[in-house]
C-alpha cells in the first residue's frame, strides 16, 4: 500500500487543532512544528474569503530532499512515506533548502519550552529529535507500524472532519473526481497530499 491524504478546504475551519494534536501526539520541540495551518485571504472588506490551508509534509513521489540527501538520512519507505533516520543525518539542512513546501525543521538546541530544565513529558520525547537533526511529519508512521488501528493525530483531532487518511490511489481518484489538486504540482514532486478546493455556495 502507498498511502496518502485528502484535505478538504471547504470542511477545514483554520483551528489549528491538527497542529497542536500533532505538537502533543509527538512532544515536538521549540520551532519544530510538523504540521500548520496557513491562512490565505482574497478581496477587500466587506467581501473577502478566507481558506485555511492545513500544510505538512507532503511526502512526494519524486522528493527532492531525498534527491539532494548526502547520506541517505531521508528516505523514501516502500509505503511512499518519506522518512528520517536520525542516526544518519549530519544537520546540512540540504533537505530543508530543497524541499519547496517549507516542511522541514532544524533542531538547534536541547532545550525545551521552559529552558534547560525538561519536564517529564519532554524526557520521554525529546531523545528522538536529537540536537542537530532535521525533523518533519512523518503521516505518524509510528501508529502505521504499531498497527493497532489508531488513525493519524491530525485525522483524529480535526472537529470537522476535513482530513482523510488511506491507500493513495483510493485518495487521488475522489481529489480528480472533484476537481481536487496537489500544491506546487508544477514542482513536478507529485505529493501524496490531494487538497479539495472550497467552492463557494456549491
Amino acid at each position: 500500500m502507498t498511502y496518502g491524504m485528502l484535505i478538504d478546504l471547504k470542511k477545514c475551519i483554520g483551528c489549528h487543532a491538527c497542529a497542536v494534536a500533532c505538537k502533543e501526539a509527538h512532544g515536538t520541540p521549540p520551532k519544530v512544528t510538523r504540521a500548520h495551518v496557513e491562512i490565505e485571504y482574497v478581496g477587500e472588506y466587506p467581501d473577502v474569503r478566507m481558506t485555511a490551508y492545513p500544510m505538512l509534509c507532503m511526502h512526494c513521489e519524486n522528493a527532492p530532499c531525498v534527491e539532494v540527501c548526502p547520506t541517505g538520512a531521508s528516505f523514501k519507505r516502500e509505503d511512499g512515506i518519506v522518512a528520517i533516520n536520525k542516526d544518519e543525518c549530519i544537520g546540512c539542512k540540504s533537505c530543508m533548502s530543497a524541499c519547496p513546501y517549507g516542511a522541514r525543521y532544524y533542531r538547534e538546541d536541547e532545550n525545551g519550552y521552559f529552558g534547560e530544565t525538561l519536564n517529564e513529558y519532554e524526557e520521554i520525547m525529546y531523545p528522538t529529535m536529537p540536537k542537530g537533526t532535521v525533523d518533519k511529519c512523518t503521516f505518524c508512521a509510528d501508529r502505521i507500524d504499531a498497527g493497532d488501528g489508531r488513525v493519524q493525530a491530525c485525522v483524529a483531532a480535526c472537529p470537522a472532519g476535513a482530513r482523510v487518511f488511506g491507500e493513495l490511489d483510493d485518495l487521488r481518484s475522489q481529489a480528480e473526481a472533484a476537481e481536487g489538486f496537489q500544491l506546487l504540482s508544477e514542482e513536478g514532486t507529485n505529493p501524496s497530499v490531494w487538497y479539495l478546493p472550497k467552492k463557494v455556495n456549491a
